[in-house]
């Protein structure tokens, strides 16, 4: 289309501080074709133009992949400033008083001038370019849209909606295993560690019940975060010699309920090994210090990973728990080999690595000597 021409939707129109404000519902690649992206930037005199973060291209691809993944939710509101060209035309007819006494629905016209802006676009930029990927997905999203042509207010409202801190990463991993299968390709692999920390947070007969600190809950015996226990499963799954990996199938489905025995077991023998350090905080007991879980999460895969299938997991590790326990300093002593006091130990990439690297040589230098032929 080179001419001008409005794009017509039913909104509902309500007042905030002396300004019309709509709700409306818009097809998302139309969104881009009504309102600009106003980039931050200099103009020719030096003084600022424009209030918006740059493009992030695989944020907007990562969007656009879900949009294209087939019939998706996404109610994520766009926020636009309409310049004040934009018209509307009230619903006629018998209104109710008690639902209209705010608010009253029509027709929202909203014109596209070329050369000339009719909207700006306050927040969603980045869902904007992605709809505009996706002509085919047909998404209608909410659009809440203000009247103003006052750069000033669109800044305003641009730092009021982005002021807010993100989501916590712990957060999230709570809530994924409460969502449904189709989610973001960077959240889906978060979700089996997500989906095995509440189980093991919760099931009877996990060594980890009660002792594990959740965004909504922290029992009174708890002692390590989630994010420490779904940092070492979710390396572990990386891995493809780890103890978690073995139960991934080649079309990336999951044996969670597999993957549950191998925790329970492992970290049962854990537990029973080493009883004096299980259940205490950090800063009395380095085995259930960030650090210290890492590490032993790297001794499962070592140890697990070698394993016939159906070998008792926790017999096996207990065998070669007890051999290097005499050698291990959780809640006293120094490390010799680190140089290193038992609480020193951070949860630092260096610390880590020593760490593991430690309790892997231990192991193979306590492991026993193959029969006699």
């Amino acid at each position: 289309m080179n001419g001008a021409y409005s794009v017509d939707v039913h909104a509902v129109r309500t007042r905030q501080a002396g300004v019309d404000v709509y709700a409306a519902f818009l097809p998302g690649s139309r969104v881009l074709e009504v309102a600009e992206i106003s980039r931050i930037g200099r103009g020719s005199a030096g003084d600022v133009i424009g209030f918006q973060r740059p493009e992030i291209r695989e944020h907007v691809r990562r969007i656009a992949e879900y949009l294209g993944s087939g019939q998706v939710l996404f109610p994520n509101a766009v926020i636009l400033a309409l310049a004040p060209g934009a018209r509307f035309n009230a619903k006629r007819g018998t209104k109710n008083q008690a639902a209209d006494e705010a608010s009253e629905g029509g027709i929202l016209s909203i014109p596209v001038r070329p050369g000339r802006k009719s909207a700006w676009i306050v927040d969603g930029q980045q869902r904007a370019l992605a709809m505009a990927l996706v002509p085919g997905a047909a998404v209608q999203v909410p659009v809440i849209a203000f009247v103003s042509g006052d750069l000033a207010t669109h800044r305003e409202q641009f730092i009021l909606v982005n002021k807010a801190r993100p989501l916590d990463r712990r957060l999230i991993d709570e809530l994924l295993p409460s969502v449904g299968s189709v989610l973001p390709r960077d959240l889906a692999p978060r979700r089996v560690p997500s989906v095995l920390c509440a189980s093991l947070a919760e099931a009877p007969g996990s060594p980890f019940r009660g002792i594990v600190r959740r965004p909504s809950e922290a029992p009174a015996g708890a002692v390590i975060t989630d994010s420490s226990l779904t940092n070492l499963m979710r390396r572990s799954l990386q891995d493809p010699r780890g103890a978690l990996a073995a139960h991934l199938a080649p079309d990336g489905s999951a044996d969670v309920d597999a993957m549950h025995r191998v925790m329970v077991s492992f970290w049962s023998a854990v537990r029973d090994v080493f009883p004096d350090a299980w259940g205490l905080p950090p800063d009395r007991s380095r085995l259930m210090h960030a650090a210290g879980l890492a590490a032993m999460g790297v001794l499962m895969d070592q140890i697990v990973s070698r394993l016939a299938p159906a070998t008792d997991v926790y017999a096996e590790a207990r065998d070669v728990l007890e051999r290097i326990a005499p050698l291990c300093r959780w809640t006293e002593g120094r490390w010799e080999a680190l140089n290193r006091g038992w609480d020193e130990i951070q949860c630092t990439q260096r610390d880590v690595r020593g760490l593991s690297n430690l309790l892997v040589a231990l192991e193979r230098g306590a492991a026993r000597p193959a029969a006699a032929e």
